[in-house]
């Protein structure tokens, strides 16, 4: 089973990633944030195998929040949604040690498909 942690500030949103999660028969969601400067005391609760970060999250940004998760708590993969592709957040991605970019406007079934690869240790492929 691949625990998550998914953090997204927008309500609706991390309520139908955690709805269509849980249809998965191998990925339990063991936690649900709306902010970035919770996530990393969160996983070191709930030990999550892969946490889904919005870039863009209030109290502290996606990208920060996985670095300072990847200090924290190296087994912990991040793959972090965006509505938009930078070149220098991809970069920065890079260095913080995320496994994967996933934009919001992919398929459903690619973010279930993103955290198994990033939960064996594979990059997620970038998806539009």
């Amino acid at each position: 089973m691949i625990k998550v942690l998914i953090a997204e500030d927008m309500h609706m949103i991390r309520g139908a990633l955690v709805a269509l999660l849980r249809l998965e028969p191998d990925i339990n969601v063991v936690a649900e944030l709306d902010r970035g400067d919770r996530i990393v005391e969160t996983a070191e609760k709930t030990r999550p195998d892969v946490a889904v970060i919005d870039i863009d999250l209030p109290g502290l940004d996606g990208l920060s929040a996985a670095e300072a998760l990847h200090e924290r708590l190296p087994s912990c993969r991040t793959l972090i949604l965006t509505g938009l592709t930078q070149p220098g957040n991809l970069l920065r991605a890079l260095k913080g040690h995320v496994k994967g970019f996933l934009l919001k406007d992919a398929p459903a079934t690619a973010l279930a498909n993103a955290i198994r690869s990033v939960a064996e240790g594979r990059r997620a492929p970038r998806r539009r």
